[in-house]
């Protein structure tokens, strides 16, 4: 059976690689990215829907679809102020989730973090696990957490880290083994690729994977 995939945060690092993969796949016949702006892509599988992800309620009919992947997230950098960011990584991903629940979409794949843990004494990984913890008890049919470690790939922005990160990153991934190869660099596309073939088996229940199941998935 073809399947529409709803996409959010298509323009991110994952969300980019997603789009670009899942075009080009012919189980898809369909696929819808929420917005904030029109980004540049043709294609005839896929459309974009601008919303204010702040009144997404507004938006809920248009959101249709069989699977939704959920790549949106930001950066403390990127977003200073502790209430937006809260929204970007908790209240939108879940809000669109609820919707996508009342819309009938079987399939809810999410990226969050390695180590994600609402005990968590960081805040970005106390928030990535609020939001797991919150989509779990929606009970959706079918909803599959990808928790990926450090994260590479073509970014649009030029982050600071990444210039700290990628050599550093060469040098010890290799020295990762057992309990520590979790720790391994993420490829943005296995992420993307790990995605994509999930939603094609059609799994049921609550399934969480860790970064080293991601490369193994992808």
């Amino acid at each position: 059976m073809l399947k529409k995939a709803i996409i959010v945060g298509s323009s991110g690092l994952i969300g980019s690689q997603l789009v670009e993969l899942i075009s080009n796949i012919s189980s898809f016949n369909g696929v819808l990215l929420l917005v904030r702006h029109t980004i540049e892509i043709n294609h005839p599988k896929i459309k974009q829907l601008v919303v204010d992800f702040d009144d997404l309620a507004k938006h809920a009919a248009e959101i249709k679809g069989d699977i939704i992947f959920s790549c949106i997230g930001t950066t403390k950098n990127k977003t200073p102020d502790v209430a937006t960011y809260r929204k970007v990584d908790l209240i939108y991903p879940l809000e669109i989730a609820k919707i996508g629940l009342l819309n009938d979409v079987t399939q809810f794949h999410i990226v969050t973090s390695l180590n994600a843990n609402p005990k968590s004494s960081n805040s970005y990984l106390k928030l990535k696990g609020e939001l797991e913890e919150e989509l779990k008890k929606l009970n959706y049919p079918s909803l599959h957490i990808y928790q990926p470690s450090y994260l590479y790939g073509n970014r649009k922005e030029k982050r600071i880290d990444d210039k700290i990160m990628k050599p550093l990153s060469r040098l010890i991934d290799p020295l990762l083994f057992g309990s520590l190869k979790k720790y391994r660099s993420t490829k943005a596309e296995n992420v993307a690729k790990a995605l994509i073939n999930q939603s094609l088996k059609d799994l049921k229940g609550i399934f969480t994977y860790s970064s080293t199941q991601i490369q193994e998935l992808a």
